[in-house]
This record gives C-alpha cells, sequence and structure tokens, in this order.
C-alpha cells in the first residue's frame, strides 16, 4: 500500500462515482420513458463499474513487464473483435453503425478495447531501436483506422491515431515524419468527412451554427442552451431542464452539458481540474518509470485518455465539430468504463515498480 499511488487512485475513483451519480441524474428521465425503470441505466452501469474496478485492482498488481510478451497476442485479438462487428448474428447493427458485437448476456464495443491494446503493442515495438519500421508503423495503422472507420466511427479513430503517432514521437520518432504525415492526414480526413453526410452536416454545423434547427445544429444548440442556463453556479442538483429529452444522448457523450447546467462554471472548471490532476498523475508515472516499455505504456495510456477527454470536451464546448467520444469515468458506457479503470490500474503497477 505504501508503493500505491493514493492520489490518482482517489481521483479516479471519485471521478467514476461522480460519474454513477451523473448518468443516474441524466438518466432516469428517458430510462423511465423507455424502459419503465428509471434505474435502468444506472443498474447496468453498476455492474460495468464493478467489473472495471475489479480490473483494476488486478492490473495494479500484475506484473506490466508480463504485458510486452502479450502485445501481440492482445492486438490480434482485438483486430478480431472489431472484425467480428460485421459478422451477421454478432454484429449488433444501430442506425446504419457496426460498433458493437452481441455476447448474448452483454454488448461490447471492440474499438474501445483497441486504444489499450495498441499503447501495449506500440509501447512493446517500440521499446527496442528499429530502423526504417515507419512504413510498417504506417502499414499496422492503417489497417486498424481502417476497421475503425468502417464501423464507422470516426471519434474513435482520431483517438487512436493520435494515440500512435504520440508514441512513435516518444520512442523518438524523426519528426521529418510527421511534417509530411500532417498535410496528407489532414486531406484524408476532410475527404473522409465529405463522403458521409451525416459527418458533413456536422462540420458545416460547425462553422455555421445558425444553420436550421435540426440533426447536428439542433443538438449543438441544446448542449449551448445548457451550458448558458448553468451560469456561474448551476441550477442545482437534478434541477437540469435539459436532460428531460431535449438534449440528445444526455447520459453519454452529452453529459458534461447536464453536468455544466446543474453545477455551473465553478463546477465544471473543478471537474476539468480533476481530469487534468489524474492525467498529470499518469504524465508523472511516465516519466518516473524505470524502463522504456513503462514509459512508453505510460505514455500511451496517458495519451489517449487525454484525446478523448479533448475532444468530448471540446464538442461540448463547440471548440470541435460534433462527435460521438464519451468523457472518460464520467460517460455511461460499460466498455469504455472498463478499459479506463483497467488503464489506471497498469498506471498504479508502473508507479508500484518505479518507487
Amino acid at each position: 500500500m505504501k508503493k500505491l499511488d493514493l492520489l490518482l487512485l482517489l481521483g479516479v475513483v471519485l471521478l467514476t462515482l461522480f460519474g454513477f451519480f451523473m448518468i443516474y441524474d441524466a438518466s432516469s428521465f428517458i430510462a423511465f420513458r423507455d424502459f419503465h425503470n428509471k434505474y435502468y441505466y444506472i443498474q447496468e452501469q453498476s455492474i460495468w463499474m464493478v467489473l472495471g474496478f475489479i480490473g483494476m485492482g488486478f492490473f495494479a498488481v500484475f506484473d506490466y513487464k508480463k504485458l510486452y510478451n502479450l502485445a501481440l497476442p492482445l492486438l490480434i485479438l482485438t483486430i478480431f473483435l472489431l472484425l467480428a462487428v460485421f459478422v451477421p448474428g454478432l454484429g449488433v447493427s444501430v442506425l446504419g453503425a457496426h460498433r458493437w458485437i452481441n455476447l448474448r448476456f452483454t454488448v461490447l464495443q471492440p474499438a474501445e478495447f483497441v486504444k489499450l491494446s495498441l499503447a501495449i503493442y506500440l509501447a512493446a515495438w517500440f521499446s527496442n531501436k528499429e530502423k526504417g519500421r515507419f512504413m510498417s508503423f504506417l502499414l499496422l495503422l492503417g489497417l486498424v483506422i481502417f476497421l475503425v472507420m468502417a464501423e464507422p466511427d470516426m471519434g474513435t479513430a482520431i483517438i487512436i491515431l493520435s494515440e500512435a503517432l504520440i508514441l512513435f514521437f516518444l520512442s523518438g520518432g524523426n519528426l521529418l515524419y510527421f511534417g509530411l504525415l500532417a498535410p496528407v492526414l489532414g486531406i484524408l480526413g476532410y475527404i473522409l468527412i465529405l463522403i458521409e453526410p451525416y459527418r458533413a452536416k456536422r462540420l458545416e454545423t460547425f462553422f455555421n451554427p445558425n444553420s436550421a434547427v435540426s440533426g447536428a445544429s439542433y443538438h449543438v444548440r441544446q448542449i449551448l442552451i445548457a451550458l448558458g442556463s448553468g451560469g456561474l453556479t448551476g441550477v442545482g442538483i437534478g434541477n437540469s431542464l435539459q436532460k428531460y429529452a431535449y438534449l440528445p444522448e444526455n447520459a453519454t457523450d452529452s453529459i458534461f452539458a447536464i453536468i455544466a447546467e446543474e453545477f455551473g462554471f465553478i463546477g465544471s472548471t473543478i471537474l476539468i481540474l480533476a481530469f487534468i490532476f489524474v492525467l498529470g498523475r499518469g504524465l508523472f508515472i511516465a516519466v518516473r518509470a524505470k524502463d522504456t516499455f513503462g514509459k512508453l505504456l505510460a505514455g500511451g495510456i496517458v495519451a489517449f485518455l487525454a484525446m478523448q477527454t479533448i475532444i468530448n470536451l471540446g464538442a461540448q464546448t463547440a471548440l470541435f465539430p460534433l462527435t460521438g467520444v464519451p468523457l472518460p469515468f464520467i460517460s455511461y458506457g460499460g466498455s469504455a468504463l472498463v478499459v479506463d479503470l483497467c488503464s489506471i490500474g497498469i498506471l498504479l503497477n508502473i508507479r508500484k515498480q518505479s518507487i
């Protein structure tokens, strides 16, 4: 216990419990409307939260160095899971998106697990110096991004791309490669947005928020109404109006808007500072790790948690185009919560072995 990073552990536990409370607060009305059970969402989330804390405890005591030899099998497994979402009878299609696998007793979202498995694999690969691996790196990254985009899930694809590039940079990658890659990625990203009508509409809404009040524009306006209603101190716990089916995805991607409405600017700032603290502890662990694999693994975990947080908060404050990315530890969603908590367990283990 003396070697456990209690500050990181306490920060993550408080964020997760706060998220659990806010999921109930934000979802009780729509849960009763859709399932005639106002506790539906927290009953589901409670199972995943328990599994996540068990996973965090396991990885906190499991020697992270053993993940080095498991890196390739874990990556192959997650790639097969990404393919499985397109298998009839196994994959679940919702509104044209193939992002989930039906395990009969629950539903799994493979793209969430790719974030951690890719961090483990790249950390193991980049732990050793190797010349001329940039093309191999691009081929692997291209395969993973292609499978995630095929679901389609551009938000998660951006997180995975950012995580991989950050790890390549941390391993000593040539900055010239980034300079050459940046315009190519920018052009490809713009094309991918244009070929999907809903993405193009979101981009149009971002540049012209006063467009017709429908679809993405409606969603953004409801977010801004929630933020504006919160003011400095908020309307009070449980007093949100936007949660009454006005704000889409109010327990998942847009839960921050409900938090901002009820707790105001001050409460939102405290939440953001809590994320900064947790991510800062992660960076501290990465810097203090005694081996290259531990440094890169911790850096990769912090990278995808940070990018997920930035993209969600950026979309919820109209700084970025609207995208379906959950807020770590806070949003409703089992796969994301389990992966995030297991990742924190790995950070705790790296810290324990660095003292």
